[in-house]
């Protein structure tokens, strides 16, 4: 088995640790996405305990960013009617889900830069792969990761 980057950036978003036995995929699929006034249970537990060679690429602040971004992203979400359902969930409705966003991953990478956007491209193409994730999961058996 082995270690990638996606999985480092799983274990960020889940704050998972040898210790937790919480399982999150149950809580994952059981948390209403569509709730504004929601806690969010996924926060980054972004404190280093001052260790500066932790993350060599500031992988940290750049995990910070993409989650203000994602974030930020649910403001501007287009809905069907007044019920707030979102077109990804149309979409994942007719069994579409994995390949809308793998779709749009290859989309955003091919056009990278070529806009003037480099980052905001960078940063799409990043959450399609944390929403291909999320499906991906439901519809397959989740992979571990060595600690």
């Amino acid at each position: 088995m082995t270690l990638n980057a996606w999985s480092l950036v799983y274990d960020e978003l889940l704050k998972m640790d040898k210790q937790d036995s919480l399982d999150h995929s149950e809580y994952y699929y059981n948390y209403d996405r569509n709730d504004l006034n929601r806690e969010n249970p996924f926060t980054l537990n972004l404190d280093m305990n001052n260790d500066s060679n932790r993350y060599k690429y500031d992988e940290d602040i750049i995990l910070k960013e993409l989650q203000d971004y994602i974030s930020g992203t649910y403001n501007q979400h287009y809905s069907a009617g007044d019920d707030k359902i979102q077109t990804l969930d149309l979409i994942e409705a007719c069994g579409d889900g994995e390949a809308f966003c793998r779709s749009n991953i290859l989309k955003y990478a091919s056009r990278y830069d070529k806009k003037g956007t480099a980052r905001r491209d960078i940063m799409k193409i990043l959450h399609y792969a944390v929403l291909l994730m999320h499906f991906n999961d439901k519809n397959a058996k989740r992979e571990t990761y060595p600690q």
